[in-house]
């Protein structure tokens, strides 16, 4: 059983750097509740990332308490604090000589598990953020994608199964369409375990679909706002705020619902190994095809299937899905990437439906009429 999160409470955490007559962070508190996951947003040099690091520790705070599910932080070693609360980062921070086994092992290791039960979790791990450890786990990270290598990371900051995640601009470094499933897959995970998560971006459209709560911090990490996502999105503390949430409110809204709250449409899909003669496009002008774990290939046209011998190498590649966790504004941009409907994922790829355009746009007016 995975250990669930730990409330998180700094009371009036300073940080001031030798030398400097103002403060980096300046009597900052905060209760991160257990369980949910709680982001920093705010301008570059701001300090989201300073305070975020002083609750692992990875830098000392001047003053003031941090406690981690009631207990003092700043007696615990600081290198057994480190172990007890896992850690993502941009770059994903992959030690480049080991591999991908390696890398999600290595907390374990330090903590003296032994070899049959670190394996175990390398393997449970890789499975949790979809990377096949047949596959992988002897790959090194140059091997590896962008969103792969982040994907490792996650896995690697929860292997040793701590209470608290903390997460750096993780996705920051990855392509639009990789930034969007890593975040789906992020938060497929914490409906899994529950972990309390602390998470720092400077996109505010990541900070609402991702936060149960969100902090917008200004300088000196000064909480101009710390509320749910759709109480910053109705009523902005300040202009400061308001700037953040910026403009196309009812766009912005689209982010609060996921395709999950959404009626799905269906399509017509065929598995590749079928005989395309024997497909029934049922009036439908494309047909998807599936792979042999029904994940979604190719669209085909009736023209183009009227004339194969093999559903095998023929249509147009998927380019884009969404997952049930994507928010409805993730669709619309995968719409757009597909040229016509959004394909939605189960948790493991599989085909579960589709999202047209005309419901995406009921939603957008009823909100609009809501508001």
């Amino acid at each position: 059983m995975a250990e669930k999160g730990s409330e998180i409470r700094l009371d009036h955490v300073t940080k001031r750097y030798p030398g400097q007559k103002v403060a980096a962070v300046d009597d900052f508190s905060m209760v991160v509740p257990a369980g949910q996951i709680v982001v920093f947003v705010g301008p570059s040099g701001c300090g989201k990332t300073t305070t975020m690091r002083m609750i692992n520790r990875l830098i000392e705070p001047t003053s003031g308490t941090i406690t981690i599910g009631g207990e003092d932080a700043l007696r615990i070693d600081p290198d057994e604090l480190r172990r007890r609360v896992g850690y993502a980062i941009q770059q994903a921070g992959l030690f480049p000589h080991f591999t991908v086994a390696q890398n999600i092992g290595v907390v374990p290791g330090l903590l003296g598990w032994d070899k049959k039960k670190v394996d175990a979790r390398v393997e449970e791990m890789m499975d949790l953020v979809g990377l096949d450890p047949g596959e992988f786990a002897g790959r090194f990270p140059r091997q590896l994608s962008g969103g792969q290598q982040q994907r490792v990371g996650v896995a690697r900051a929860l292997a040793a199964d701590p209470p608290v995640l903390l997460m750096d601009e993780p996705f920051g470094a990855v392509d639009p369409i990789t930034r969007g499933h890593l975040q789906d897959e992020l938060l497929r995970l914490q409906g899994e375990l529950h972990k309390t998560i602390v998470f720092v971006t400077h996109d505010f459209d990541e900070a609402v679909k991702l936060g149960d709560r969100i902090a917008v911090l200004g300088d000196r990490s000064t909480i101009l706002q710390y509320d749910t996502p759709d109480a910053i999105l109705a009523n902005p503390a300040d202009d400061t705020v308001a700037g953040f949430v910026g403009a196309g409110a009812s766009l912005k809204a689209l982010t609060l619902l996921r395709v999950r709250d959404v009626e799905l449409g269906t399509a017509v899909t065929a598995r590749v190994d079928a005989q395309p003669s024997t497909v029934d496009i049922d009036g439908e002008r494309f047909v998807l095809v599936l792979d042999q774990r029904d994940r979604p290939l190719r669209w085909v046209h009736q023209n183009e299937l009227r004339h194969a011998s093999s559903l095998a190498g023929i249509g147009r590649p998927v380019q884009d899905s969404v997952t049930l966790q994507s928010t409805l504004r993730d669709a619309l941009e995968a719409m757009v990437n597909e040229g016509g409907r959004a394909i939605v994922t189960g948790s493991r790829g599989e085909y579960v439906g589709t999202l047209d355009l005309t419901t995406v746009t009921e939603v957008v007016q009823r909100l609009r009429a809501s508001a």
